[in-house]
């Protein structure tokens, strides 16, 4: 009589199996497939009584240590190679929009239509965050260059339809009236049509209003002039609950060269002399206040503090939160 074993019984199940499965073409399945793309790029926080939301407009990789001045490309590229920065180096366009309850106010409009598919994404990213163009009472530019009002437009059509243009009157005097034989040399002169693309269909509707030097724009809403990087470069700036934000613009370029070498200048400057001086006031007073502030160039959100180092400077990010727990009250 044949002697049944427990490991009999499994040693036999188990050559069945092995017997079966050989007979059948193997079962694989394939690595999944890489994913090319972000979460919609907003950042929300609160200042006080005011609900801020940083808005991505996208990242444009930029050869930086070409297009800096007053340095090096060779030091521009040691400085973003030892803060492990590759190089073209990926520079966000931001946006921001506040809510105060009663009026939506953004600061800067992006690029449209005009600086290609890696850029361009306000919108989509203003609807993902819960709002809409239509929604958006007032528009303020920190200054004309195309990749902060390239996005008021499309296809000649108003983006904001129901919004109030606020431009600086030194910028909508550069860009819109300067004749041709008395603008800068050097200075793309593309940039002057994109101005007149971008503002003359809120101009027709009487829907642009200009507001001067260091002057309240809206209520609650006062600029700093900030000249050099243009004319009319000017800072906006927010208050509530004893806290203060101060939305740059172009004070600098990137988080790391000109924060270390503040007289390090770019190719878009109108006057680079003045727009060091810009830039070493608006650093000096983000220290010695401790406000916080917001650059359109500066890594999203793009929201942080100025820090001291000697006759250096560093950037420090806004500490991230995912709720009201961690909102700046």
């Amino acid at each position: 009589m044949t002697n049944v074993t427990r490991r009999n019984v499994l040693k036999g199940a188990s050559m069945a199996t092995a017997a079966a499965i050989a007979g059948v073409p193997s079962l694989t399945f394939a690595a999944a497939p890489k994913q090319h793309f972000q979460s919609p790029g907003f950042y929300r926080m609160a200042l006080g009584d005011l609900e801020i939301t940083a808005l991505l407009d996208g990242t444009l990789p930029l050869p930086l240590p070409e297009m800096y001045r007053d340095v090096t490309a060779e030091e521009a590229a040691r400085l973003l190679q030892g803060a492990y920065r590759d190089i073209p180096t990926d520079t966000s366009v931001n946006a921001f929009l506040v809510n105060d309850g009663e009026r939506l106010v953004l600061i800067d409009a992006g690029t449209g239509h005009y600086l290609g598919k890696e850029v361009g994404h306000l919108v989509s990213n203003l609807e993902a965050s819960g709002y809409k163009a239509s929604q958006i009472d007032h528009v303020i530019l920190t200054h004309v260059h195309t990749d902060h009002s390239g996005g008021l437009i499309r296809d000649g059509k108003l983006v904001f339809e129901n919004a109030t243009v606020h431009v600086p009157a030194r910028e909508l005097e550069f860009w819109l009236k300067t004749m041709a034989d008395a603008r800068p040399e050097g200075l793309n002169q593309q940039l002057f049509q994109e101005a007149e693309e971008c503002l003359r269909p809120y101009l027709q509707r009487g829907r642009v209003e200009v507001f001067q030097d260091d002057e309240e724009v809206i209520s609650g809403f006062q600029s700093i002039l900030r000249p050099g990087h243009t004319p009319g470069h000017s800072s906006i700036v927010i208050e509530s609950g004893g806290r203060k934000l101060v939305f740059w613009g172009d004070i600098t370029h990137g988080d790391i060269v000109q924060f270390e070498q503040p007289d390090v200048t770019i190719e878009f400057d109108v006057d680079r002399p003045m727009a060091v001086l810009s830039r070493k006031q608006a650093f000096t007073e983000a220290v010695a206040n401790g406000h916080l502030v917001a650059g359109a160039h500066i890594a999203f959100p793009g929201i942080g503090n100025v820090l001291a180092e000697g006759k250096h400077f560093s950037w420090m990010p806004v500490n991230y939160s995912d709720g009201e727990g961690g909102d700046i009250k």
